[in-house]
């Protein structure tokens, strides 16, 4: 049919009738908010998602996400001390694994992930031990398994290697199999890119390298068809759940993994897309709300089954 037959304004005349037509929905219970626990609290005024959380805090802050209604977080640790190798990733009594031990005996519906990387735990700010200036791969591979098996002691639900080196999906799986671990599932960030957008995230966890940059590990934005080569790589190694890293600048990506693979599939809507549009709605440029709800929605249109946002306390109230 044609025009006037066919007006496909009609469904739209009114908030309830594009409500009973919605194609995209967002809910709760697919979001998963970021947390960064460190030796002290520190509060970040511009950026609060940002701020560092003490592990004596923690209790609070589980029972106001609950109160809230969130479902899942992530953990990223901020050592008292770094090293060349990043120790302090996998020590017993670790940033990590005393928050995980402190929020499992306190928070009983939270949905415990953790980061597994060690650029938070090096003192270059590299993803692993360095050969000159380049990072080991084969070396980095057992630190990380190790550091996954420590997070699974301490009490993680779901670990999630960030690292982007070669074989850590398999190393991570292999390792919390052999230590008893083989229920605990990996959501692996299997296509991150060498992006630009994750300046806050590193200023929050000081963790910029502190030479060069991790081109040489992650992702180059241009390519997609390796992402996809990525993604597959992991599914073979074993990875319950697929990650894109940034969001917004790959929902092209997002779609691609999407219709490739039928694992569930994770998009990280990174700290420099939170950051703009809280400085241009902080600027009267964007009505922050319904930016936010925007992109968020266009993150799960593309394809992404859960979503770490920085934006998932408010969306509790926003929904």
């Amino acid at each position: 049919m044609s025009f006037p037959a066919t007006r496909l304004r009609r469904l739209r005349r009114s908030d309830r009738l594009r409500s009973l037509v919605r194609e995209t929905r967002l809910d709760l219970d697919d979001f998963v908010y970021p947390l960064f626990v460190g030796p002290r609290t520190e509060p970040n005024p511009d950026l609060p998602p940002f701020g560092r959380l003490a592990v004596k805090d923690l209790p609070a802050e589980a029972a106001e996400l609950e109160r809230l209604g969130v479902r899942a977080v992530m953990l990223f640790g901020i050592p008292d001390e770094k090293d060349e190798e990043g120790s302090g990733a996998w020590e017993e009594d670790g940033v990590i694994q005393r928050a995980l031990r402190t929020l499992r005996q306190s928070s009983g519906e939270l949905v415990l992930t953790t980061d597994v990387c060690l650029c938070e735990y090096t003192s270059h700010g590299h993803c692993g031990p360095l050969d000159g200036d380049d990072v080991d791969n084969d070396r980095a591979l057992e630190l990380l398994a190790r550091t996954a098996v420590s997070h699974a002691d301490a009490g993680a639900d779901v670990v999630c290697p960030s690292d982007m080196m070669d074989g850590r999906v398999a190393a991570m799986r292999g390792a919390l199999d052999d230590a008893g671990y083989s229920q605990i599932p990996i959501v692996s960030y299997a296509a991150k890119y060498a992006s630009a957008f994750y300046g806050p995230f590193r200023d929050a966890v000081d963790s910029a390298p502190a030479f060069g940059d991790r081109r040489g590990y992650q992702m180059d934005p241009a390519n997609v068809r390796e992402a996809l080569r990525e993604c597959e790589l992991d599914v073979r190694e074993g990875a319950d759940a697929l990650l894109v890293k940034p969001a917004l600048p790959n929902l092209d990506v997002i779609r691609a993994v999407r219709e490739r693979f039928d694992l569930p599939l994770g998009a990280y809507n990174v700290s420099g897309e939170y950051a703009m549009i809280k400085a241009s709605a902080a600027r009267g440029w964007l009505d922050e709300r319904a930016a936010a709800l925007e992109s968020l929605t266009a993150i799960v249109r593309a394809g992404a089954d859960l979503v770490v946002s920085y934006w998932t306390k408010e969306l509790a109230t926003w929904l």
